[in-house]
């Protein structure tokens, strides 16, 4: 027990001397970070760096022999607890899920280097991981060439772990070895030269990625995928549409569907759309769904709109409607709001009347909406009365003003109020109702909109869940 306790210790001990703490980073600043509906600003200072730096020795000595999962917890906690984009395909602890480190490393010593090409090299997978952890992000030239050098070592698992550090590094000049390894036998190596070759960007590994498309192994395709929707150029878009189309795994045709979509390729609408209707994996039909909504084309609307009336998954039902707001098509209104009063899924519902209100419509506001002030899922009520008051209708005061006579919780009675106001209401008695409330934030809300002020923090401007990401 002891030592569980401390590889995680030292490890969370030196990311809190790196980058600010496994939270934190120096490159973070602040986030607006969404809890039920209510967006609270977070600060992250800044890192401590005059604490006690951590022994490399001490770190490699108490990580050989730890448990697969507390030594993952220990380098996740190294990498700042995976800011950024997704890991890459082999790591030592091929067991454990991890996310790359992105926060900033400090200046290692000639000695501390060479612990750390040794421990690239161990027969114990933990002190391989913490060590390409540590080493990978350091930017220092001998390091890359080190890296570079055992990109040729004749142990697959050297070239694996050489490979990844490159990646996180992202030196310009590991291009055109890493290229070269994307020939490598070992499947481990091609996947994460790949992987690496998507942090680096460069347009001169596109052929290259393309052509690995066609590898025989899963996971080489997947991450040469990924690695070309990394790249800005729209000429791997029909590489990808065969892909998304046509590979074998559903892991790789969601990869190209995901590729599409951050190019934003317009080429992809009409295959992504088939994809939608058609593909045998949720997954893959949910990804297709998001880069249909991230392209931004009305053209896609059809095809949305039948998945989000039809699909028998309800990821991909929210995940078309998420996408019918983004592209705003304001003829699909009514649709929505039959979904939104229809479906058996809360979020669904929810992120139809969110998808409603990002129409910017003016006019009668669909019933629908009204229904859903009566819903048993908060975020959905709250998502519905956000969107009512976007079409400031004196039609919907009624039905405001019976919602704030039952609604318990805060933040979405401060939605109500706000819809309210924003739908015309000015009576003296409605005023003084909102004016004498016991809660100071429902008196602020009234205050402020009644001043004129359409916006202030919190009011609530809901979203849906996050997208899928490969």
């Amino acid at each position: 027990m002891q030592k569980v306790f401390g590889v995680v210790l030292a490890a969370a001990l030196l990311s809190t001397n790196d980058g600010g703490g496994i939270l934190g980073s120096s490159e973070i600043g602040s986030s607006e970070i969404e809890s039920s509906g209510d967006y609270v600003s977070e600060d992250f200072s800044e890192p401590a760096w005059d604490r006690e730096i951590i022994d490399i020795a001490t770190l490699l000595t108490a990580a050989r022999g730890a448990p697969a999962l507390i030594c993952g917890l220990a380098s996740q906690s190294v990498r700042n607890g995976g800011w950024g984009w997704s890991d890459a395909p082999v790591t030592p602890l091929k067991s454990v899920s991890l996310r790359e480190y992105d926060g900033n490393t400090r200046t290692l010593s000639p000695a501390d280097i060479q612990l750390l090409f040794t421990a690239l090299a161990s027969d114990d997978p933990c002190v391989r991981e913490l060590g390409v952890r540590l080493i990978g992000r350091s930017g220092n030239p001998s390091i890359t060439s080190g890296l570079i050098e055992r990109l040729g070592s004749s142990t697959p698992s050297v070239r694996e772990i050489a490979a990844l550090g490159l990646g996180m590094g992202e030196p310009r000049e590991a291009i055109d070895p890493l290229i070269r390894a994307l020939r490598d036998s070992e499947v481990g190596v091609r996947a994460n030269s790949a992987w690496a070759l998507g942090h680096i960007e460069s347009g001169k590994a596109l052929e290259p990625l393309m052509n690995l498309v066609r590898d025989n192994a899963a996971m080489v395709r997947e991450a040469a995928v990924i690695a070309v929707g990394r790249i800005d150029s729209t000429r791997s878009a029909s590489t990808l549409i065969r892909v998304v189309r046509q590979d074998d795994s559903p892991a790789v045709r969601r990869a190209a569907a995901w590729a599409l979509g951050e190019l934003e390729a317009r080429e992809g609408i009409a295959p992504l759309g088939e994809v939608l209707a058609r593909d045998n994996d949720a997954r893959v039909r949910e990804m297709a769904a998001w880069a249909l909504g991230n392209i931004e084309s009305r053209a896609a609307s059809s095809a949305l709109l039948n998945a989000a009336r039809r699909d028998a998954d309800d990821r991909v039902r929210e995940t078309a409607v998420w996408a019918l707001g983004q592209i705003e098509d304001g003829s699909v209104i009514d649709a929505l709001a039959q979904i939104a009063a229809n479906d058996r899924n809360t979020r669904v519902r929810g992120t139809a009347a969110w998808a409603i209100g990002q129409m910017d419509e003016r006019g009668r506001v669909p019933p629908a909406l009204l229904t859903l002030l009566r819903d048993e899922s908060t975020d959905t009520r709250l998502k519905a009365a956000w969107a009512i008051g976007n079409f400031a209708d004196s039609n919907a005061i009624t039905a405001i003003r019976n919602a704030l006579k039952s609604e318990t919780n805060e933040t979405v009675n401060r939605a109500l109020i706000r819809a309210l106001l924003k739908s015309g209401e000015r009576s003296e008695a409605a005023l003084t109702e909102l004016i004498d409330s016991k809660d100071p934030r429902v008196r602020e809300a009234a205050v402020r909109g009644l001043a004129g002020k359409s916006s202030f923090n919190p009011w609530p401007w809901p979203w849906p869940r996050p997208r899928p990401n490969p």
